[in-house]
């Protein structure tokens, strides 16, 4: 099967408020007040953790059959710790995650050792994770569009 390519479209709205939109679902990401946004959505970087959170929390699902895991209750909790001061560019730190923590909530009957390889193979397959793990090359085009008077 060829690759399948993945599209999102994001414009800002008003101030640091943006919507983002794929396949017909719209979500809106906004910054906290205290830092000039609206508090209308969360942060990109929340959004990230949610991705993350998200992509295993559906990894796991996929593959809890197959490991013979019946899943009751599934939550993830998801934390990462940052320097907001580099993103605004007060800082010579590194701007993104210096770690990430995922903790797994996991209501079953499976023994331990069986649920241990069911997270083990879902951090390995699950997209996003492999993507913050590996990292990924980001080609940025610009095009500009002259505003008219």
């Amino acid at each position: 099967m060829p690759n399948q390519v993945f599209r999102s479209s994001v414009r800002l709205i008003e101030g640091t408020r943006v919507e983002a939109e794929a396949r017909g679902f719209k979500v809106t990401v906004d910054e906290p007040e205290q830092i000039g946004g609206s508090n209308q959505g969360m942060t990109p970087v929340e959004l990230l953790l949610s991705s993350l959170g998200s992509c295993l929390s559906i990894t796991i699902s996929l593959f809890s059959k197959p490991f013979h895991v019946d899943i009751q209750e599934l939550r993830l909790d998801v934390e990462g710790e940052l320097d907001p001061m580099a993103a605004m560019g007060q800082s010579e730190a590194r701007s993104g995650y210096q770690d990430i923590r995922v903790n797994v909530h996991i209501v079953s009957d499976a023994p331990i050792s069986r649920i241990e390889k069911l997270i083990k193979m879902a951090e390995s397959k699950c997209p996003v994770s492999d993507t913050l793990r590996v990292g990924v090359t980001i080609n940025n085009n610009v095009e500009l569009e002259t505003a008219t008077a």
